[in-house]
């Protein structure tokens, strides 16, 4: 099934606000830190990038768990960015996992384990991202 496209539209009367649609989901929005010279009302970007990398984590220990039927009650993950090199071509994202309910040392290193093969860790480690951007008319 192929998914419905990305619409991103600059809000009016605000400064660099965006209104994102996506597939079946509304209000979601994206802004700029008013230290940047937005209005700090909704996640910037990087906010977006990093927490696509930690929820993928955690939904890929879950599955993985229920799968092995271990008693994992829910997960937790803190996502630290560290972007002073990001001009340098250097991202870091220090990533924390908490597994609750698993008391087994080595399943919760199994997990972890698991949690970098998750769709967005290889995504964003081993793959190679073409983008093509071309500018389109405006609709009448």
């Amino acid at each position: 099934m192929k998914k419905k496209p990305i619409e991103v539209t600059s809000e009016r009367n605000h400064i660099y606000r965006q209104c994102v649609e996506l597939d079946g989901f509304d209000d979601l929005f994206v802004d700029v830190p008013e230290a940047f010279g937005g209005e700090g009302t909704a996640p910037d970007p990087h906010d977006y990038f990093d927490l696509s990398l930690g929820a993928c984590k955690a939904i890929t220990a879950q599955m993985y768990a229920r799968r092995k039927e271990w008693p994992l009650k829910r997960v937790s993950v803190t996502v630290n960015r560290d972007d002073s090199e990001e001009r340098h071509g250097i991202y870091r994202l220090d990533v924390r996992m908490t597994f609750h309910g698993i008391e087994d040392p080595e399943q919760r290193a199994r997990l972890e384990e698991i949690s970098h093969k998750c769709p967005i860790h290889r995504l964003m480690t081993s793959s190679t991202v073409e983008v093509t951007t071309r500018t389109t008319q405006p609709h009448a």
